[in-house]
């Protein structure tokens, strides 16, 4: 790999509206530009209200931000790490990605905010606790890659 070129990272989970969108801006945010970071989902859906709500509450917009089909980047990004963060995008994503003969797959999964029930707090709640998992995450293998 070239080293002068940029580490591809996609997120990719179902509807590209929570967990992948929360990865792409957390990973941005301390991957200290080293990274090309892209999410996209199997099946999108207009990016969660609470989603952006608890990014805000971390002083990160995700304004700018879409919902993606995994179709829009297939044919056109050499990915090197492909990162699942839900079980049906694992299941489901491509198998073979074109242009990306070193391409790195990784799962963490976590759970569907999304699917959160009971009051609006409750819902919120998983919000929160999802998004600091994949920031926690994110730090911990950042900082693997860089021993």
């Amino acid at each position: 790999m070239n080293a002068e070129r940029k580490r591809v990272v996609l997120f990719l989970c179902t509807g590209n509206s929570c967990r992948s969108q929360m990865a792409e801006a957390l990973l941005r945010r301390h991957g200290g530009g080293r990274f090309e970071v892209h999410s996209a989902g199997t099946g999108p859906h207009p990016i969660a209200e609470r989603t952006k709500q608890v990014m805000a509450e971390v002083d990160i917009s995700l304004d700018g931000h879409r919902p993606k089909h995994v179709d829009e980047l297939l044919e056109t990004v050499t990915v090197d790490y492909l990162i699942t963060v839900c079980g049906n995008a694992e299941e489901t994503c491509p198998a073979v990605w074109p242009r990306s003969p070193d391409l790195q797959r990784l799962h963490w999964p976590f759970d569907d905010p999304a699917a959160a029930t009971g009051s609006d707090e409750d819902k919120l709640a998983l919000f929160r606790r999802v998004r600091d998992q994949i920031d926690a995450t994110i730090r911990s293998w950042l900082a693997e890659a860089e021993d």
